[in-house]
């Protein structure tokens, strides 16, 4: 699947809020200053010509739903973002977030207790 740009990922995420939804209900959902309305409906239009949206017509509206879900995002998201930045190295990843002090070692213990429990 392709990369979301930052836009894309904002209304993505309204769109997993809503679950199904017009333009004009992303519109309200979005803080102020609010993109234009066209701007939403072509970033709906990327998000489905990039296969993360489902469109439905019901009358003169278009309806959309996610096509993916958005664990199933993040998933994806992580791997790319770890193999990209961190040689693919999770282990790495956790030791640059302590080394650059945004993990504590209460954190890590925190990390440890969560990937033990995991394993049983």
């Amino acid at each position: 699947m392709e990369k979301l740009t930052i836009q894309e990922e904002e209304i993505m995420q309204q769109v997993w809020k809503l679950s199904s939804c017009t333009v004009k209900e992303i519109l309200n959902e979005l803080p102020e200053p609010k993109p234009p309305y066209t701007t939403v409906a072509s970033v709906m239009n990327n998000l489905k010509r990039k296969e993360y949206i489902n469109q439905q017509q019901r009358g003169n509206t278009y309806v959309y739903s996610p096509a993916i879900e958005e664990e199933e995002y993040k998933h994806r998201f992580m791997k790319g973002f770890v193999h990209d930045y961190f040689r693919n190295s999770f282990k790495e990843m956790v030791s640059f977030f302590a080394k650059e002090e945004k993990l504590s070692s209460k954190d890590l213990q925190d990390i440890i207790r969560e990937i033990e429990k995991g394993r049983k």
